[in-house]
């Protein structure tokens, strides 16, 4: 009996051990849970580490100079959406918001809703570079246009001249600022410094890829020179004009043509206005050289979208004023800024699907 008794112990002690080995074993064949985020920012990381995703997108610490271009950006976009509904400038007698209509309010809105999109990312820290090429390609295309708006509401009256704005034809001869013009020189400015901190950041600012973008960055920057080329072209002459008139000639009964004095093209204004006006030339073929070249993918994409939304603005805004005004009729310019704005929202998406097509 007490043999048996030692037999069952030991057939036990046997079993349990082989229990806890197999247990062992199991655990040891199972695989380490994977602790890489499914998305850059997104899971945890270690805090030695940069953060990073299946993509080989590696994003490092954010810092603050890029959070504070965030926050620039998102009150450049607010003060740019509440310009649009307060008194602009008036000119004249006649007061003029930048909102008058439905279509002028949409097409307001569009560069400062995507100004506070890109600025509330950046400032949590999200895809740093993609928002800080941007804000950099954005403040520059913004210094032109400040100068343009300092020179209606200050020294414009210097020299008057016919002018287009907020969709009326006005003769510049006495002009008052309204908050409208002063939230408008806010956004602008904002912006313009918003810029400035994302240069001063770009450098500091880790983001990285397995360069999917890089075979097709050739072709991307050869067709943005080329649309650049035309959005300087076309901005150099007036998006809506005066039409010329037919008159009846009195001695002859032969109809002729007389010519209207309409707004004055971009380069043709005096002071400031001529200044912002080359800066803003020299700003769209710069940005259109760089931002296809910047790294990462993201980055290339976050330069186009800035201007996307600058130049295919400047087109909608044309089309307003000529829809808006019976005295204006849309000029091809003005189609030509609409054609260069839409194009480079193809280029902009293009740039985003390369890189997600070659990682599917």
């Amino acid at each position: 009996m007490a043999g048996r008794d030692r037999s069952v112990r030991d057939d036990r002690t046997r079993g349990g051990t082989d229990r806890r080995t197999g247990a062992a074993a199991a655990r040891a064949r199972r695989p380490a849970p994977d602790r890489r985020p499914t998305a850059a920012g997104e899971g945890t990381a270690p805090a030695d580490r940069p953060r990073g995703d299946a993509d080989g997108l590696l994003v490092g610490d954010v810092p603050a100079g890029a959070r504070v271009a965030g926050v620039l950006l998102v009150l450049a976009g607010l003060a740019g959406a509440a310009a649009l509904f307060p008194r602009y400038l008036v000119v004249g007698g006649e007061e003029l918001t930048l909102g008058g209509g439905v279509g002028a309010v949409l097409t307001g809105l569009l560069v400062p809703l995507v100004s506070v999109a890109v600025g509330a990312g950046l400032a949590v820290g999200r895809v740093p570079r993609f928002g800080l090429a941007a804000a950099a390609v954005g403040g520059a295309l913004a210094l032109g246009g400040l100068l343009i708006e300092l020179y209606r509401g200050s020294s414009s009256t210097v020299r008057p001249g016919i002018e287009v704005l907020a969709g009326e034809r006005v003769l510049t001869s006495v002009v008052e600022t309204g908050p409208g013009w002063l939230l408008q020189v806010a956004a602008l400015g904002m912006a313009v410094l918003a810029g400035g901190c994302a240069v001063l950041v770009w450098g500091r600012t880790r983001m990285e890829d397995r360069g999917a973008l890089d075979p097709a960055r050739p072709g991307l920057a050869g067709a943005a020179v080329l649309l650049g080329v035309l959005t300087v072209l076309c901005l150099a002459l007036p998006a809506a004009d005066v039409p010329d008139r037919l008159v009846a000639d009195p001695a002859t009964g032969l109809e002729v043509v007389v010519e209207q004095e309409g707004p004055q093209a971009l380069l043709e204004r005096p002071g400031l206005a001529l200044l912002g006006g080359l800066l803003l030339a020299g700003a769209v073929l710069l940005a259109a050289v760089v931002a296809p070249s910047l790294r990462p993918r993201l980055a290339a994409v976050g330069g186009l979208l800035a201007l996307t939304v600058t130049v295919l603005a400047a087109g909608l805004t044309g089309l307003r004023d000529a829809v808006a005004s019976p005295d204006l009729e849309w000029t091809v310019p003005g189609a030509g800024l609409l054609v260069a704005g839409l194009a480079y929202a193809l280029l902009t998406v293009l740039a985003w699907r390369v890189g997600r097509t070659a990682r599917g």
